[in-house]
């Protein structure tokens, strides 16, 4: 699969926003997804949480945060924190460069980064073919998983984005947030 460029997905994504506003979604219509590469894995996010990709900057780091949350960049007057999605899955911190991209999702009344490697496409697909996760073992990165769906390129993890930000660390508080210094 090839990669395409943040601002053809973003154009795309806007378009997709307007037209699911002006119908009404039934059941039956597919769903669009975002679909994008940490390492050789691919995940997805729901096209309609999607507001802008990015390419990588330099962020401002906070002090006592958990690995995951590399720190926090200004969007246009809005401090939006990024999400080492790499780290967050438990395989290490994102040697960031010029090339990894961040996708700007909101999330209720939030918005979050989502640090990844690149952007890879926007895939359709029916609710019916989304499968649900495997509960077989206890995996570092299943409770963030919403769903599975088979491309012909492979599989697309589609990530649950309350869970990833819901799930508490050790100390019981919510591990993204940022906290005072």
């Amino acid at each position: 699969m090839t990669q395409i460029a943040p601002e053809a997905v973003a154009a795309i994504a806007e378009q997709a926003r307007a037209n699911a506003s002006d119908q009404a979604r039934s059941a039956t219509a597919p769903s669009q997804f975002i679909s994008f590469a940490i390492g050789t894995e691919q995940y997805g996010v729901d096209i309609m949480a999607v507001r802008e990709i990015k390419g990588w900057s330099e962020i401002t780091h906070l002090p006592k945060q958990p690995d995951y949350m590399r720190g926090v960049l200004n969007l246009r007057g809005v401090m939006v924190p990024i999400i080492d999605l790499r780290c967050r899955f438990g395989q290490g911190l994102t040697e960031a460069t010029s090339l990894h991209v961040v996708i700007v999702v909101q999330i209720g009344t939030r918005h979050v980064g989502l640090l990844a490697d690149r952007v890879l496409d926007i895939v359709s697909v029916e609710l019916s073919q989304v499968q649900p996760v495997p509960r077989v073992a206890a995996a570092a990165h299943r409770d963030f998983l919403s769903g599975l769906v088979n491309i012909e390129s492979g599989m697309i993890a589609l990530i649950d984005l309350s869970h990833l930000l819901s799930v508490a660390d050790e100390n019981g508080a919510d591990a993204a947030a940022p906290r005072a210094a």
